[in-house]
């Protein structure tokens, strides 16, 4: 396909104190094998030389450009008031995070699928997250499936396919038609965006490594594992969207199954001790459920974990030491510690 067929991709780089890593994130856009593209990398108020690195680049190739936030934005703010700056043109939006980065056929194989199917609104791909590959979860050839039935997966099966916003590529409209486009009350909004969207159109998929993740300090991601904001975040997914894609059994079986789970990581965590911060997040986020943040409930998880502790000491030490050495490693204690996974 020629440049002139092609449609516009608008390319969207929030960048911040990334100097380290921009230039392999720049290259990776500049390396595709599709050629209608602009590139916009939003600095917010970086303090080392992100600015300088970016400015480069749109001096060497005229579809980057370099917008500068007159104001440093919370993470997802940031994120907001980028893809606010695409194109007016563009017919699909592609956010790559300047920590991260995109493989060559990226945008030829993503394009490929929405343009083939023009009921699909969003498309994803296998993940490169660290030295892993995720979001493997579609039989293979499943090109495009019907999103209502990803969601309810989602929900029901924790079936993980959406990655983050690297991994995804945007119909432009869908992302012009909400504003804010993500809930920027909500660290996991990158998630819970794809559930209005999906509700009313399908979800494409290419069965190819086209994205790749950065594992690294410091990052948002380190952030949420540090509070286990994953926990709320599923949460406040079935608060927000369950009833559009669940029966009021199944959303209700849902709530109690994770209440349970929450409440007893909770408890385990009040024994371990953990800091002010970790507490105020969660009591914020559970108070917004109809029966608020409960004590009740609080020390029944306590009780749970002490009952547990006295009928299989072996393992609750070993998960006791996960879950500390987890904390300290920035890894996913929860996973050590509950059959309920965000």
């Amino acid at each position: 396909m020629k440049r002139g067929a092609q449609p516009r991709v608008s390319i969207i780089t929030p960048l911040y104190n990334n100097a380290s890593d921009l230039s392999e994130c720049i290259n990776s856009i500049l390396a595709q094998t599709y050629d209608n593209w602009d590139c916009v990398i939003v600095n917010n108020c970086s303090s080392d030389d992100s600015a300088q690195v970016a400015r480069r680049f749109a001096a060497m190739d005229g579809r980057i450009r370099v917008h500068d936030n007159a104001d440093f934005l919370p993470p997802i703010a940031n994120h907001n008031a980028a893809l606010r700056l695409m194109s007016a043109d563009s017919k699909y939006c592609k956010i790559v995070f300047a920590d991260d980065w995109i493989f060559p056929e990226c945008l030829e194989r993503m394009v490929a699928v929405a343009e083939a199917h023009r009921s699909v609104g969003i498309v994803g791909a296998y993940v490169l997250e660290g030295d892993d590959v995720t979001c493997t979860g579609l039989p293979y050839p499943s090109t495009v499936v019907d999103g209502r039935d990803v969601c309810r997966s989602h929900l029901l099966l924790k079936f993980y396919v959406f990655g983050s916003p690297n991994s995804l590529l945007y119909r432009a409209d869908l992302v012009r038609h909400r504003d804010p486009f993500f809930n920027e009350d909500n660290i996991h909004a990158d998630t819970e965006v794809c559930f209005p969207i999906l509700k009313h159109f399908d979800f494409g998929f290419v069965h190819q490594v086209l994205t790749a993740t950065r594992v690294r300090e410091g990052s948002l991601r380190t952030k949420s594992l540090e509070i286990q904001t994953g926990l709320a975040g599923w949460l406040e997914l079935l608060l927000l969207h369950g009833r559009d894609f669940l029966s009021e059994s199944e959303l209700t079986m849902l709530l109690d199954g994770h209440l349970s789970g929450y409440y007893r990581f909770l408890g385990k965590s009040l024994l371990l001790g953990q800091s002010d911060e970790f507490w105020s997040y969660h009591r914020s986020k559970l108070n917004r459920t109809r029966e608020g943040f409960s004590r009740v409930r609080l020390m029944r998880g306590v009780a749970d974990v002490v009952v547990d502790a006295a009928l299989n000491p072996k393992r609750t030490i070993e998960q006791m030491r996960a879950h500390i050495g987890g904390r300290r490693r920035g890894l996913d204690p929860f996973a050590a510690l509950s059959e309920h996974r965000p």
